[in-house]
């Protein structure tokens, strides 16, 4: 019986000192809102007066704060929206940031490719120039230098045959030659000493067997005027056998 009466006697005490400490908690309030209630001409109470002022009597609700939780809550999360788009900007700047890097640098690649192509197309201008020029030079060589034929038959006639084409004169390699084999076998220094030619005094000379007279009067200038000197021979005869025959081509005996 005595354990229920302290049980309940503790349970009473502790329900006092509850009430007492939300008094408290109360009064506080109260005492708060009424002391910024004063307005700015009123007397301000003394100590001695507020302790022999009656006890104002609190109330107080054990009905929780209303909105106080959403107040928070909404600054919560108005900062968090603004760190939130500090840092969207922030993420937009950078990006806008690396794309204008990457637009720079493919311009600077573009314009280095662009550099890098003029450049090479200066080089092979450059290179087609000197080989035009050296083409040129070479050909200015070639035609400039005199062109050089064997001390052979083949090379008496196509030094003939060159001659020739510069003054006009008909012929060919081959009637050339058939001639001269027939004529002189070959021989530049070949002499008929047994024709009527030979008997008036006046004997046929030579590659192609010319009388003096005839290479004299049919002889092409820039040629030797020895009648033995192969292509001297070969085109007086040759002048003489294109004014007689048309060419010496179209000889086929003695002439």
């Amino acid at each position: 019986m005595s354990k229920n009466i302290l049980t309940r006697g503790h349970s009473r005490a502790l329900t006092r000192h509850h009430k007492l400490a939300v008094a408290g908690v109360a009064a506080l309030g109260a005492a708060a809102i009424g002391f910024s209630a004063v307005p700015s001409n009123a007397s301000t109470t003394t100590t001695s007066e507020a302790a022999s002022a009656p006890a104002a009597k609190v109330s107080y609700s054990t009905e929780p704060i209303q909105d106080v939780r959403a107040d928070v809550t909404d600054r919560l999360a108005s900062s968090s929206l603004k760190v939130e788009q500090i840092a969207a900007k922030k993420e937009a700047a950078a990006e806008a940031a690396a794309q204008r890097a990457e637009a720079a640098a493919q311009k600077r690649a573009a314009a280095q490719k662009k550099a890098a192509a003029a450049k090479a197309e200066a080089e092979r201008a450059r290179q087609a120039k000197e080989a035009a020029s050296r083409s040129a030079e070479r050909a200015q060589v070639w035609k400039s230098a005199p062109k050089t034929y064997s001390n052979t038959l083949d090379g008496w006639i196509r030094e003939s045959l060159s001659i020739m084409k510069k003054h006009g004169i008909p012929g060919s390699y081959e009637g050339i030659h058939r001639n001269i084999m027939r004529e002189s076998s070959g021989n530049p220094k070949a002499i008929n000493l047994w024709d009527i030619n030979a008997q008036n005094g006046i004997p046929s000379k030579g590659l192609l067997q010319v009388i003096p007279p005839t290479f004299e009067a049919y002889h092409v200038p820039g040629t030797s005027k020895n009648i033995y000197d192969p292509v001297a021979n070969i085109t007086a005869a040759c002048n003489y056998a294109a004014d007689k025959y048309g060419t010496m081509d179209n000889v086929d005996s003695a002439y």
